[in-house]
């Protein structure tokens, strides 16, 4: 398995930062190659299960990923959301942490552990940089788009 992190810190409120990290829709419109459909009716909390599905055609692959724990940002407390991943392609974790900052703004910090059907074990350091660069983009763009196409 493939462990990275993505940290980031922005001027918004942890509760905006959180509002946009978790708008699963949006994460297809940041990765390229990329749909995903909510598979659950909102709103988003623990048991909400998603897919992303990634590719073209028949080289495609489905991501299918559940909330198993959800915690939103609270005064004084950061927001907790971890999602499993248990498609027959892309097995492993991720967990989202937002954190209020001195000045009220965010501290995020993505955890992702992935393992890849097929993919030996020695390519789990180019795992860990393709995941850093891509969830690292997407992170990126659901911030400063705020998970909407037309921001």
């Amino acid at each position: 398995m493939s462990l990275f992190r993505v940290e980031r810190t922005m001027p918004q409120a942890p509760q905006e930062v959180w509002r946009r990290l978790t708008d699963w829709p949006a994460h297809g419109r940041q990765v390229p190659l990329t749909r995903t459909r909510v598979l659950t009716p909102g709103p988003n909390g623990a048991g909400t299960r998603f897919t992303a599905r990634t590719g073209i055609g028949r080289l495609s692959f489905d991501d299918p990923m559940e909330v198993v724990r959800w915690e939103p940002p609270a005064s004084g407390r950061p927001g907790v959301c971890r999602l499993d991943k248990y498609g027959r392609a892309v097995r492993g974790w991720a967990r989202i942490e937002v954190t209020e900052t001195p000045d009220g703004g965010s501290r995020v910090v993505w955890t992702e552990e992935l393992s890849v059907r097929g993919l030996p074990r020695a390519f789990d350091p180019v795992l860990a940089h393709a995941g850093r660069f891509v969830f690292g983009r997407a992170v990126d763009g659901l911030l400063r788009r705020g998970g909407s196409p037309n921001e």
